[in-house]
Protein backbone atom coordinates (compact mmCIF):
# COMPACT_ATOMS: atom_id res chain seq x y z
CA UNK A 1 0.00 0.00 0.00
CA UNK A 2 2.56 2.47 1.12
CA UNK A 3 4.87 1.37 -2.46
CA UNK A 4 1.90 2.54 -4.20
CA UNK A 5 1.33 5.56 -2.90
CA UNK A 6 4.71 6.27 -3.46
CA UNK A 7 4.83 5.12 -6.87
CA UNK A 8 1.77 7.39 -7.65
CA UNK A 9 3.54 10.11 -6.16
CA UNK A 10 6.89 9.72 -8.01
CA UNK A 11 3.79 9.27 -11.07
CA UNK A 12 2.49 12.47 -10.55
CA UNK A 13 5.71 14.34 -9.57
CA UNK A 14 7.18 12.88 -13.48
CA UNK A 15 4.20 14.39 -14.85
CA UNK A 16 3.95 17.67 -13.58
CA UNK A 17 8.13 17.94 -14.52
CA UNK A 18 7.07 17.08 -18.13
CA UNK A 19 4.59 19.54 -18.05
CA UNK A 20 6.25 22.10 -17.03
CA UNK A 21 9.49 21.31 -19.42
CA UNK A 22 6.69 21.48 -22.12
CA UNK A 23 5.54 24.91 -20.69
CA UNK A 24 9.17 26.36 -20.76
CA UNK A 25 9.53 25.17 -24.25
CA UNK A 26 6.03 26.78 -25.34
CA UNK A 27 7.62 30.17 -23.52
CA UNK A 28 11.19 30.15 -24.94
CA UNK A 29 10.00 29.25 -28.85
CA UNK A 30 7.73 32.13 -28.17
CA UNK A 31 10.01 34.46 -26.71
CA UNK A 32 12.62 33.64 -29.58
CA UNK A 33 9.83 34.37 -32.31
CA UNK A 34 9.17 37.59 -30.44
CA UNK A 35 12.86 38.64 -30.18
CA UNK A 36 13.22 38.09 -34.06
CA UNK A 37 10.27 39.82 -35.26
CA UNK A 38 11.64 42.83 -33.30
CA UNK A 39 15.02 42.11 -34.67
CA UNK A 40 13.62 42.30 -38.03
CA UNK A 41 10.78 45.39 -37.26
CA UNK A 42 14.30 47.59 -36.61
CA UNK A 43 16.37 46.51 -39.59
CA UNK A 44 13.58 47.27 -42.25
CA UNK A 45 12.90 49.96 -40.33
CA UNK A 46 16.75 51.32 -40.50
CA UNK A 47 16.87 50.27 -44.36
CA UNK A 48 13.56 51.79 -45.44
CA UNK A 49 12.18 54.20 -43.24
CA UNK A 50 15.05 55.92 -41.49
CA UNK A 51 17.21 57.71 -44.30
CA UNK A 52 15.51 60.51 -45.71
CA UNK A 53 14.14 60.13 -49.29
CA UNK A 54 16.44 62.65 -50.91
CA UNK A 55 19.01 60.01 -49.96
CA UNK A 56 18.97 56.71 -51.15
CA UNK A 57 20.73 53.52 -50.34
CA UNK A 58 21.66 50.56 -52.00
CA UNK A 59 23.26 46.81 -51.48
CA UNK A 60 25.79 46.31 -53.84
CA UNK A 61 26.79 43.10 -55.02
CA UNK A 62 29.53 42.81 -52.17
CA UNK A 63 27.03 43.39 -49.88
CA UNK A 64 28.24 46.86 -48.94
CA UNK A 65 25.58 50.13 -48.66
CA UNK A 66 25.90 52.33 -51.69
CA UNK A 67 24.42 56.46 -51.21
CA UNK A 68 22.59 58.11 -53.82
CA UNK A 69 22.95 61.02 -53.55
CA UNK A 70 21.41 62.75 -56.63
CA UNK A 71 18.63 64.82 -55.52
CA UNK A 72 20.27 66.87 -53.01
CA UNK A 73 23.26 67.29 -56.00
CA UNK A 74 20.12 68.27 -58.35
CA UNK A 75 18.49 70.61 -56.50
CA UNK A 76 21.93 72.30 -55.17
CA UNK A 77 22.34 72.92 -59.11
CA UNK A 78 19.04 74.16 -59.33
CA UNK A 79 19.70 76.52 -57.00
CA UNK A 80 23.37 77.80 -58.13
CA UNK A 81 22.73 77.93 -61.42
CA UNK A 82 19.03 79.13 -62.21
CA UNK A 83 17.83 82.52 -61.96
CA UNK A 84 16.05 83.10 -58.72
CA UNK A 85 12.84 83.44 -60.62
CA UNK A 86 13.20 80.59 -62.71
CA UNK A 87 9.75 78.37 -62.92
CA UNK A 88 10.47 74.39 -62.71
CA UNK A 89 8.03 71.91 -64.22
CA UNK A 90 7.85 68.26 -62.84
CA UNK A 91 5.38 66.19 -61.25
CA UNK A 92 3.71 67.13 -58.48
CA UNK A 93 5.90 64.13 -55.93
CA UNK A 94 9.13 66.51 -56.15
CA UNK A 95 7.24 69.88 -55.54
CA UNK A 96 7.98 70.75 -52.06
CA UNK A 97 12.03 69.49 -52.57
CA UNK A 98 12.54 71.79 -55.21
CA UNK A 99 10.69 74.86 -53.59
CA UNK A 100 12.68 74.13 -50.08
CA UNK A 101 16.19 72.74 -51.15
CA UNK A 102 16.65 74.77 -54.70
CA UNK A 103 13.98 77.82 -53.59
CA UNK A 104 12.80 77.83 -56.93
CA UNK A 105 9.26 77.85 -57.88
CA UNK A 106 7.31 74.95 -58.96
CA UNK A 107 3.98 74.69 -61.14
CA UNK A 108 2.73 71.83 -58.83
CA UNK A 109 3.49 70.59 -55.43
CA UNK A 110 1.95 68.40 -52.69
CA UNK A 111 -0.59 70.76 -51.84
CA UNK A 112 -1.82 71.39 -55.61
CA UNK A 113 -5.33 70.58 -55.38
CA UNK A 114 -6.57 72.05 -58.73
CA UNK A 115 -6.70 69.11 -61.27
CA UNK A 116 -6.83 71.44 -64.23
CA UNK A 117 -3.04 73.01 -63.17
CA UNK A 118 -1.98 69.39 -62.76
CA UNK A 119 -3.09 68.18 -65.92
CA UNK A 120 -1.69 71.06 -67.87
CA UNK A 121 2.22 69.01 -66.22
CA UNK A 122 0.69 65.66 -67.52
CA UNK A 123 -0.71 66.18 -71.12
CA UNK A 124 2.45 67.81 -71.32
CA UNK A 125 4.66 65.00 -69.91
CA UNK A 126 2.19 63.10 -72.33
CA UNK A 127 2.23 64.54 -75.59
CA UNK A 128 5.07 64.28 -78.06
CA UNK A 129 7.93 67.32 -78.34
CA UNK A 130 6.13 69.75 -80.10
CA UNK A 131 2.84 69.76 -78.55
CA UNK A 132 4.10 69.88 -74.98
CA UNK A 133 6.31 72.76 -75.90
CA UNK A 134 3.13 74.59 -77.12
CA UNK A 135 2.00 73.85 -73.22
CA UNK A 136 5.31 74.15 -71.66
CA UNK A 137 5.55 78.16 -73.09
CA UNK A 138 1.75 78.26 -72.14
CA UNK A 139 2.86 77.92 -68.53
CA UNK A 140 5.99 80.07 -68.74
CA UNK A 141 8.03 77.16 -68.07
CA UNK A 142 12.06 77.64 -67.49
CA UNK A 143 12.92 74.26 -66.83
CA UNK A 144 11.80 70.79 -66.76
CA UNK A 145 13.29 68.28 -64.29
CA UNK A 146 12.21 64.37 -64.45
CA UNK A 147 13.31 61.16 -62.36
CA UNK A 148 14.99 58.31 -64.69
CA UNK A 149 16.19 55.12 -62.76
CA UNK A 150 17.05 52.97 -65.71
CA UNK A 151 20.58 53.69 -65.16
CA UNK A 152 21.19 53.03 -61.13
CA UNK A 153 18.08 50.57 -60.79
CA UNK A 154 15.93 53.17 -58.96
CA UNK A 155 12.09 51.99 -59.42
CA UNK A 156 10.11 54.74 -58.17
CA UNK A 157 11.23 56.92 -60.98
CA UNK A 158 8.80 59.02 -63.74
CA UNK A 159 8.46 56.10 -66.24
CA UNK A 160 6.76 53.97 -63.78
CA UNK A 161 4.67 57.05 -62.78
CA UNK A 162 3.92 58.01 -66.35
CA UNK A 163 0.22 56.31 -66.47
CA UNK A 164 -0.88 58.54 -63.89
CA UNK A 165 0.12 61.54 -65.42
CA UNK A 166 -1.51 60.26 -68.77
CA UNK A 167 -5.10 59.65 -66.49
CA UNK A 168 -4.94 62.93 -65.21
CA UNK A 169 -4.03 64.46 -68.42
CA UNK A 170 -6.55 62.89 -70.50
CA UNK A 171 -8.98 63.74 -67.50
CA UNK A 172 -9.42 67.59 -68.87
CA UNK A 173 -8.03 66.56 -72.35
CA UNK A 174 -9.91 63.82 -74.29
CA UNK A 175 -6.95 63.83 -77.09
CA UNK A 176 -4.93 62.45 -74.54
CA UNK A 177 -6.31 58.56 -74.44
CA UNK A 178 -4.07 56.18 -71.94
CA UNK A 179 -4.54 52.98 -74.39
CA UNK A 180 -2.44 55.02 -77.16
CA UNK A 181 0.38 54.26 -74.82
CA UNK A 182 0.09 50.37 -74.44
CA UNK A 183 1.05 47.95 -77.25
CA UNK A 184 -2.29 46.21 -79.12
CA UNK A 185 -1.91 43.71 -76.58
CA UNK A 186 -2.37 46.02 -73.31
CA UNK A 187 1.24 45.95 -72.29
CA UNK A 188 3.30 48.93 -70.81
CA UNK A 189 6.76 48.91 -72.95
CA UNK A 190 9.52 51.09 -73.41
CA UNK A 191 11.41 48.45 -75.81
CA UNK A 192 10.74 48.31 -79.09
CA UNK A 193 7.33 47.01 -78.82
CA UNK A 194 6.42 49.80 -77.36
CA UNK A 195 3.68 52.16 -78.62
CA UNK A 196 4.91 54.64 -80.97
CA UNK A 197 2.92 57.50 -79.00
CA UNK A 198 5.11 56.55 -75.62
CA UNK A 199 7.94 56.05 -77.67
CA UNK A 200 7.73 59.82 -78.62
CA UNK A 201 6.28 60.85 -75.57
CA UNK A 202 8.02 63.88 -73.71
CA UNK A 203 8.04 62.37 -70.53
CA UNK A 204 10.18 59.14 -72.86
CA UNK A 205 12.74 61.78 -74.49
CA UNK A 206 13.49 63.50 -71.32
CA UNK A 207 14.50 60.06 -69.29
CA UNK A 208 16.05 58.48 -72.38
CA UNK A 209 17.68 61.45 -73.93
CA UNK A 210 21.10 59.95 -74.69
CA UNK A 211 20.50 56.63 -72.86
CA UNK A 212 20.66 54.58 -76.05
CA UNK A 213 24.74 55.12 -76.27
CA UNK A 214 25.04 54.10 -72.26
CA UNK A 215 26.28 50.13 -71.54
CA UNK A 216 24.49 49.54 -68.03
CA UNK A 217 25.41 45.77 -67.61
CA UNK A 218 27.40 43.45 -68.75
CA UNK A 219 26.54 41.07 -71.85
CA UNK A 220 23.15 43.79 -72.40
CA UNK A 221 22.97 46.19 -75.18
CA UNK A 222 23.45 49.76 -75.01
CA UNK A 223 20.14 51.37 -73.70
CA UNK A 224 19.57 48.64 -71.26
CA UNK A 225 16.97 49.96 -68.71
CA UNK A 226 17.69 47.93 -65.14
CA UNK A 227 14.16 49.12 -64.07
CA UNK A 228 12.15 48.24 -66.48
CA UNK A 229 14.86 44.99 -67.56
CA UNK A 230 14.35 45.71 -71.44
CA UNK A 231 16.41 47.81 -74.50
CA UNK A 232 14.97 51.21 -74.85
CA UNK A 233 13.17 51.07 -78.45
CA UNK A 234 13.55 54.73 -79.45
CA UNK A 235 17.39 55.41 -78.85
CA UNK A 236 18.64 58.00 -81.79
CA UNK A 237 16.62 60.93 -81.01
CA UNK A 238 17.64 64.33 -80.71
CA UNK A 239 15.41 67.20 -78.57
CA UNK A 240 14.00 70.40 -80.87
CA UNK A 241 12.77 72.74 -78.14
CA UNK A 242 14.75 72.00 -75.08
CA UNK A 243 18.46 71.28 -74.26
CA UNK A 244 19.90 69.10 -71.60
CA UNK A 245 20.93 71.54 -68.70
CA UNK A 246 21.59 69.14 -65.77
CA UNK A 247 21.98 65.32 -65.62
CA UNK A 248 23.20 63.99 -61.61
CA UNK A 249 25.53 61.78 -61.42
CA UNK A 250 23.59 58.27 -61.32
CA UNK A 251 21.37 59.73 -63.97
CA UNK A 252 18.24 59.61 -61.42
CA UNK A 253 17.38 63.57 -61.78
CA UNK A 254 17.97 65.49 -65.07
CA UNK A 255 17.10 68.70 -66.00
CA UNK A 256 16.29 70.71 -69.13
CA UNK A 257 16.33 74.21 -70.25
CA UNK A 258 13.51 75.14 -72.42
CA UNK A 259 14.59 77.24 -75.35
CA UNK A 260 13.07 80.39 -76.07
CA UNK A 261 10.86 81.18 -78.98
CA UNK A 262 12.73 81.68 -82.52
CA UNK A 263 11.09 85.03 -82.44
CA UNK A 264 12.18 85.64 -78.85
CA UNK A 265 15.85 84.32 -78.89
Amino acid sequence: MYCSIQNRNHFHNLLSFQKDKVGFGIILGLSLILIMYVSHCTWVTSEAYSSPSIVLAARGADGGRIIFDDYREAYWWLRMNTPPDARIMSWWDYGYQITAMANRTVLVDNNTWNNTHISQVGQAMASDEDTAYKIIRRMDVDYVLVIFGGLSGYSSDDINKFLWMVRIGGSTNPAIVESDYYTPRGEYRIDSAGSTTMLNSLMYKLCYYKFGNVYTERDKPSGFDRVRNAEIGNKDFELKHLDEAFTSEHWIVRIYKVKPLDNRA
